[in-house]
């Protein structure tokens, strides 16, 4: 009888934690760069994937930034928003400090699903945050 209590107790806690630990998964998501709200704003453009941009002039090198930011009691979506706001503030930070006027062939990602589409971007959302990482040229662009 107490083995068989014990046990019981045993697979009530173990069933607990799986749940717990099961509502506390990562979701990779894509989603489409128009909703972000004009990934082109902000003085320097940045162009994703294949987008088409003018020639390019001279390349001043690649780079790259990680960002993770608090759920608040943002939708998933909304979080994974913010954070590529973030992030493609960093791209476009960097582009200013290195003299180049857009960033080119911007990626986004989340540990092994990458994006380099022009329409859509991927993210991680958890329930307490939500993480994305960018990649991208830095380049001066022929004038129109």
């Amino acid at each position: 009888m107490k083995t068989t209590m014990k046990r019981a107790a045993m697979l009530g806690a173990l069933t607990i934690a799986v749940a717990a630990l099961a509502g506390c998964a990562t979701q990779v998501k894509s989603l489409p760069l128009a909703a972000a709200g004009g990934e082109s704003r902000g003085g320097v453009p940045v162009y994703f994937g294949e987008q088409s941009h003018p020639s390019v002039k001279t390349e001043l090198g690649n780079v790259s930034y990680s960002v993770r930011i608090a759920r608040k009691v943002a939708s998933p979506d909304d979080a994974c928003h913010e954070a590529l706001g973030e992030a493609v503030g960093k791209l476009r930070a960097a582009a200013r400090e290195r003299g180049a006027n857009a960033v080119i062939d911007v990626r986004t990602r989340f540990h092994s699903s990458e994006s380099n589409s022009s329409r859509e971007f991927t993210c991680g959302v958890s329930p307490s945050a939500a993480a994305i990482a960018v990649s991208g040229r830095l380049v001066m662009l022929e004038s129109n």
